[in-house]
């Protein structure tokens, strides 16, 4: 009887071996969506063409540049991928997994225009603290009750998108910004809504290469941390004096005058 019972155990443990070597592997993770995918994306306005048939593949977390000189549809094409827009019947697109145009007020909340006229503009007269709170307060829950910030909420607030530039004071007007520091001013209040994903218009309306090149900074943080950054400028003659080892992807729009 004591002989028996290690060879039940040994047998035991065989089976034991032989169904866990027998057994289907762990399933894999999906692989993760495209944060844009558009095939024969179109607009057509009263006077023709605006832009397309576009087709878009762009992977979340990552950095492009949409190039065209003026008339190709940048403009109208960022502001179709956040759902502000709506393409032509026909054409195929999904942003942060959500069907345009069925579901367009789902993008609009996940996602952010920033340099845009007449859209995300700053009242000028203002201080950077009332600006701030502002856009606290838009989003908010009706009960709470927030606080004009100071200098070190200003900070805080714009430290993701100024790094260790020095961030604007609380009581600083907006027109005494500098023109990088007023746009960065508007990534950084546009990321109070956690988009994840943001399209900036006109790049190269920055008039100097030392501005355009601390945006492209802030814009290559922000993709750093995991949001899909699309910046559209006339041409991709910055790309070459950024200095850096990877570059953002380039997507090109053609004319249509």
């Amino acid at each position: 009887m004591t002989v028996t019972e290690p060879d039940a155990e040994r047998s035991g443990s065989v089976e034991s071996d032989a169904v866990e070597s027998d057994a289907a592997p762990a399933p894999q993770p999906p692989a993760p969506q495209p944060a844009v995918l558009a095939r024969g994306l179109q607009l057509d306005g009263k006077r023709g063409r605006i832009y397309g048939p576009v087709d878009l593949t762009i992977e979340p977390g990552t950095l492009s540049l949409l190039t065209g000189p003026a008339g190709s549809g940048k403009t109208s094409l960022l502001l179709t991928l956040t759902g502000r827009m709506k393409p032509n019947r026909g054409t195929d697109l999904t942003v942060l997994g959500r069907k345009l145009p069925v579901r367009a007020l789902g993008v609009q909340r996940r996602s952010a225009a920033v340099g845009f006229e007449g859209l995300d503009d700053l009242d000028e007269e203002v201080t950077v603290a009332a600006a701030v709170r502002e856009r606290q307060a838009w989003l908010a829950r009706w009960y709470r009750i927030v606080r004009t910030p100071g200098d070190d909420a200003i900070a805080e607030v714009c430290a993701p998108v100024f790094g260790a530039d020095p961030a604007p004071k609380a009581k600083q007007l907006i027109h005494e910004l500098d023109e990088v520091e007023n746009l960065r001013l508007r990534l950084a209040l546009a990321l109070l809504s956690q988009p994840e994903l943001i399209v900036v218009d006109e790049v190269d309306a920055l008039h100097d290469l030392d501005s355009r090149r601390c945006l492209w900074e802030s814009l290559r943080s922000l993709s750093e941390l995991g949001i899909t950054v699309i910046a559209a400028a006339s041409t991709a003659g910055d790309l070459g004096r950024l200095g850096w080892s990877e570059l953002p992807t380039h997507l090109s729009l053609p004319n249509h005058d």
